[in-house]
């Protein structure tokens, strides 16, 4: 299922802001395996059917819904940073998601800006660009370690826009997760839309060829997406 949002159709795309966690890279069940693992540790079962309650949302959010079932001598930190060694560990498994890595390229030829925002921790942000070897496709990521509150909130995609210099109807957000997509929406942004659970791989082929698209690129960009 994929949802592109437009604010104006006659502005100018100078950036794309990339989710990473479902949207570039098969990572949401190795994520939600590690919180599973680390909570049950500690005494929480999240159970089957527990994943979607999760995604994208940040480790503070996972927190405060879990915390009341934890031992009360366990800490956020000890808790979390078992779960980052767990996710680090398992991160070179990972593999992208169909498409999205020659979309990079063809964007990069073209001179548009790319950047990640990110709810995961640092470590964890660093790990799966690393996975995907994209570090030098991209002006920078944000993580959550980097910002005061995570998405849905828009800070997170107003911090990439300033770091960027741009006005955020200049950039378009790539999102997977509900919680992502109001934070891109919250900050001005054009969005697209891709489930990360999306097995039609031709509509991942149209959605990836609508980012390309909306950067007005047809003509600077040849590429078989």
């Amino acid at each position: 299922m994929t949802h592109i949002s437009r604010k104006s159709a006659d502005d100018q795309i100078r950036a794309v802001a990339w989710d990473i966690d479902g949207t570039l890279v098969d990572s949401e069940p190795l994520h939600h395996a590690c919180l599973a693992m680390i909570s049950q540790r500690y005494g929480v079962n999240l159970g089957p059917g527990s994943q979607e309650r999760f995604l994208g949302r940040d480790m503070s959010w996972a927190w405060q819904a879990l915390e009341s079932g934890f031992p009360s001598e366990l800490t956020f930190a000890t808790w979390l940073n078992e779960i980052i060694d767990a996710y680090v560990e398992g991160a070179s498994t990972l593999v992208a998601q169909p498409f999205v890595l020659e979309a990079m390229q063809a964007l990069q030829e073209a001179g548009i800006r790319q950047v990640c925002v990110s709810n995961s921790e640092r470590r964890i942000v660093d790990a799966n660009l690393a996975a995907l070897g994209i570090c030098d496709l991209l002006d920078f990521s944000i993580s959550r370690d980097d910002i005061p509150v995570g998405k849905p909130h828009p800070i997170p995609y107003l911090e990439a826009c300033r770091r960027l210099n741009c006005a955020p109807g200049e950039v378009i957000a790539i999102e997977d997760s509900q919680s992502g997509l109001e934070s891109a929406r919250a900050a001005g942004l054009k969005t697209i839309f891709i489930a990360s659970d999306e097995e039609d791989l031709s509509v991942r082929h149209k959605a990836v060829g609508s980012i390309l698209g909306m950067c007005r690129a047809g003509n600077l960009v040849s590429t078989g997406v």
